[in-house]
């Protein structure tokens, strides 16, 4: 029997026969206020599709991925997706958000929000137990979200929640049931559960450091792991999910990640000599490979739009970025279409020196700003550089759309004022100081609601302090609160109206740029099988197979 549909459920089906949102935006909201997909797409007036398998997937085989293999401890921390990727296929998450932007459960079975968006019901999904035979239950759940809340762990995802979550607002009810009770009306919890430091952690044996204690409820089991060498998962035969073969996934036997550095050139000889079969392209731009390979009748490139962007950061606590005017100077030396055209062949969508995307469902309808290279050098001067401004921008070697974007506007800049000295480093050594270099650019993956990474890195968390992730620091008091009451609105029309407030104090005294959205891609060799091309570059591989 159906439950309960969130009454919010059916304005939003009247807003999108009015023409306010899309059939895709509705399904996305319905599916995130508990209704199944299922149920939404009949809703929509959509005809359900069910995943198409062949049938006759091989099983069996192992399933080379080239990546990077970054020093991983507490999931938690993660800064960037590639270490998810190899502990995903180990680890799960409550929720799963596709491809497509819909929101399913996973680890939970579903869920349902109070009409006010400030009681949410978890139902947790029964018969599902670690790889070292623990039962998965509440206390799991309930110490992963402490673990994320806890200040000494040092989580992002405490920026994102702890506005809205505490640890004394966590009620369990039984071992399959948890209520969780906001402090503030809030949409994004099933979305938020599938961040990529998420992963659901076993409370009995986790002690901060997931090698030591590798149990997840995941189809794999992690076998080895060398920072910078090699990591080896190999299935599990008890796992949860089932194949169409009516035996317990996955269909490989074993995946083997092999740390090729951030060169491109090692990686697109490797898979065409059949030496791997996926590139992770998670940490790396992927420019040099989509171009050397797009046609390539052996491989096989999937690709995704995205919220994905090199955001163009600058520190509002450390001179000359302390100063609005300069800011906005900066943002009048981009040349958007010139900046997507030539760092990253056209593939994405200009941006707006504001962290919204023109796809996100509250997306406030915007021109692309101009370059302005005149208005640049007259800002300067009223914030007291007449003569110009010499500053030192970091950028990551191992991303080469990253170095050309900073190239261009380099160039660009110049004009306007700003002699740019780039210093280039690994992309390792960039990650170890992302948030305490003056000026760079910093690689931000897809998000599939725009409140999400506002949340994540543009506000103080609850002491007032910028959140874990607010590289640049800037914390806006009318935007915060404008943001916190776009948390909990559903009306489409007023959640726009409060986006065109926030993205124009963000390009007016905020402290980014954003010179473009990149699409993603997903390369593997022909052989591979049932891949689904996915904005953030997760690899979701239960039911990846080798014909």
């Amino acid at each position: 029997m159906e439950k309960r549909i969130h009454p919010a459920v059916h304005d939003l089906k009247s807003d999108m026969e009015k023409g306010k949102l899309s059939r895709r935006e509705f399904l996305r909201y319905s599916t995130l206020l508990g209704v199944s997909a299922f149920t939404a797409t009949q809703m929509a007036g959509l005809s359900w599709t069910a995943k198409a398998f062949a049938g006759n997937v091989k099983r069996g085989g192992t399933l080379k991925v080239a990546t990077a293999l970054q020093k991983i401890a507490h999931p938690a921390t993660y800064s960037w997706i590639a270490a998810s990727n190899v502990t995903r296929q180990v680890a799960e998450y409550l929720t799963l958000t596709d491809g497509k932007n819909i929101t399913h459960p996973y680890l939970l079975k579903n869920w349902e929000a109070s009409d006010d968006l400030k009681t949410w019901t978890l139902n947790l999904r029964q018969g599902v137990t670690f790889n070292n035979g623990d039962t998965f239950n509440a206390d799991d759940v309930i110490f992963t979200l402490n673990q994320w809340l806890d200040e000494s762990v040092g989580s992002s995802m405490k920026g994102l929640v702890d506005g809205y979550l505490s640890s004394n607002n966590i009620e369990k009810v039984n071992d399959y049931q948890i209520i969780l009770h906001l402090k503030v009306p809030t949409i994004s919890i099933p979305e938020d559960f599938f961040q990529y430091p998420a992963q659901v952690l076993n409370h009995r044996t986790f002690e901060g450091d997931f090698l030591k204690a590798p149990h997840g409820t995941g189809p794999y089991t992690l076998e080895t792991y060398r920072e910078g060498e090699l990591a080896v998962v190999k299935a599990r035969s008890d796992y949860w999910q089932k194949g169409v073969d009516g035996k317990p996934l996955p269909y490989l036997d074993e995946m083997q990640f092999l740390d090729m550095g951030t060169e491109t050139a090692p990686m697109i000889s490797a898979i065409k000599s059949e030496d791997i079969d996926f590139i992770d392209l998670s940490d790396i731009g992927g420019t040099d490979i989509f171009r050397a390979l797009k046609d390539d009748p052996e491989i096989n490139i999937l690709a995704a739009p995205t919220a994905s962007a090199r955001v163009l950061r600058m520190r509002v606590d450390l001179k000359p970025w302390d100063n609005e005017k300069v800011r906005l100077a900066m943002r009048k030396c981009h040349n958007h279409e010139k900046i997507l055209a030539l760092a990253y062949m056209g593939q994405g969508l200009e941006g707006q020196d504001f962290h919204v995307y023109q796809l996100h469902p509250e997306y406030c309808e915007m021109p692309i700003p101009a370059y302005d290279p005149a208005a640049s050098k007259k800002l300067l001067a009223e914030a007291g550089y007449p003569d110009g401004l010499e500053v030192n921008l970091a950028v990551g070697s191992g991303w080469p759309d990253v170095v050309r974007y900073a190239e261009i506007l380099k160039q660009d800049a110049m004009p306007g004022g700003f002699k740019i000295n780039l210093q280039t480093m690994p992309n390792s050594q960039y990650w170890e100081k992302w948030t305490e270099v003056d000026f760079g650019i910093t690689p931000w993956t897809h998000r599939p609601l725009g409140t999400m990474v506002l949340n994540l890195a543009y506000k103080a968390d609850a002491d007032g302090k910028p959140a874990a992730w607010n590289e640049t620091r800037w914390v806006d008091k009318e935007f915060s609160e404008i943001l916190e009451k776009a948390n909990g609105t559903l009306d489409v029309d007023e959640r726009r109206k409060l986006f065109c407030k926030l993205q124009k104090i963000q390009y007016d005294r905020g402290s980014i740029g954003i010179g473009y959205w990149r699409a993603v891609w997903m390369v593997s060799r022909s052989n591979v099988k049932g891949l689904e091309a996915h904005p953030n570059g997760f690899m979701l591989f239960n039911d990846v197979s080798l014909a």
